[in-house]
Formats: structure tokens, C-alpha cells, sequence
């Protein structure tokens, strides 16, 4: 089995990304990161809609459960960033990701996120199905 390849997103940083003096204020980082988490899932097959389905009994998301973030230099207005998601190790009901945000290819910050499939309020097992589309090609 090799490595999967990282997820890479561009996204523009907007003035609604910023603080008063045009720094990305941090937890616009964090949508930025799940936007890049969920671009990931959508790269390797996983509709998050579909697992949901219309709620109730049985339905499935992804939730955080844990984040380690190091900002290491400040965005600002109008940059263009580049999120990079990299599946990393796959648990019976967690997945851990590393994910970086570049501008030119130089980190502003790194994170690493544990999240959890959950259904019905508590943590569940990776169907086969979904652990096939997460690995390595």
C-alpha cells in the first residue's frame, strides 16, 4: 500500500476572514480547515450528506474530537492559501488528519485532527465501505 497523495484547497482570504487590521483572526482558521477536511472526504468518495441522511436512527457524521493547532505566521486580506489534508492513521471509529495551510508553499499553520464517526449520540465503528475509500491507494 502507498501513501495517499494531501488534499490541497485554495481559498481566498476575505475581509470577513480578518480582523480590524487585515490578519486573518484564528478562528477563521478553523473553518478553513473544515472546509479542507470536508473536500478531503468528498475527494475519496464520502458524501457527508448522504451519511446523514435525513437525521434519526442510524445516521452518521464526523465529529471532532480533538485538535492540536500551531500558528506559525499570519494571513492577510486578499491572500490566496492553500489547505493540505492528509489522511493519516485510520482507528475502528477515528480517523486522524494532518493538515497544513501554505501561502506559497510556506506554513502559517499546522493542525493535526482526531475525528470520530458518530451515530446516534455515540461513537461508531468505520463501515468497511468507508475505511476502503479513506485508505491508501
Amino acid at each position: 500500500m502507498t501513501e495517499r497523495l494531501p488534499h490541497r484547497l485554495s481559498i481566498r482570504v476575505y475581509y470577513e476572514d480578518t480582523d480590524f487590521s487585515g490578519v486573518v483572526y484564528h478562528a477563521s482558521y478553523l473553518r478553513f480547515l473544515e472546509r479542507g477536511r470536508t473536500e478531503t472526504l468528498r475527494a475519496c468518495g464520502i458524501d457527508q450528506a448522504a451519511l446523514y441522511g435525513e437525521g434519526g436512527k442510524g445516521a452518521l457524521s464526523f465529529a471532532v474530537r480533538r485538535m492540536a493547532i500551531e500558528w506559525l505566521k499570519p494571513a492577510r486580506m486578499d491572500d490566496s492559501v492553500t489547505v493540505e489534508t492528509r489522511i493519516g492513521t485510520i482507528k475502528g471509529a477515528s480517523l486522524l488528519l494532518h493538515q497544513r495551510i501554505l501561502l506559497n508553499e510556506e506554513p502559517l499553520l499546522t493542525a493535526e485532527v482526531l475525528v470520530a464517526l458518530v451515530a446516534d449520540g455515540r461513537a461508531a465503528r468505520l463501515p468497511p465501505e468507508l475505511r476502503m475509500k479513506l485508505a491508501p491507494k
